[in-house]
């Protein structure tokens, strides 16, 4: 893992996160005293993602669901009119 002063890192900012982006981490050091680790930030907390069925059980859908309208739909698309 690459160590890399603070100075040479505020010249290579942008270089750097998109380095880290890439899952190539580095640390930070202070007159060669490692500070801090830079690295890419995963997924977001479980908490934060919404899922697919998250109102199961409170809205139902209709049998003929696929169905509703069909006879609107011919009218709007038949020759006979």
């Amino acid at each position: 893992m690459q160590t890399i002063n603070i100075h040479e890192t505020k010249t290579h900012l942008s270089r750097l996160i998109d380095q880290a982006v890439k899952g190539d981490s580095f640390i930070i050091a202070k007159a060669g005293k490692p500070l801090v680790k830079v690295t890419r930030l995963d997924a977001p907390s479980a908490g934060n993602i919404r899922r697919l069925g998250f109102m199961e059980g409170q809205i139902t859908v209709p049998d003929d669901f696929d169905r509703m309208g069909s006879e609107e739909i011919k009218l709007l698309f038949s020759d006979d009119k």
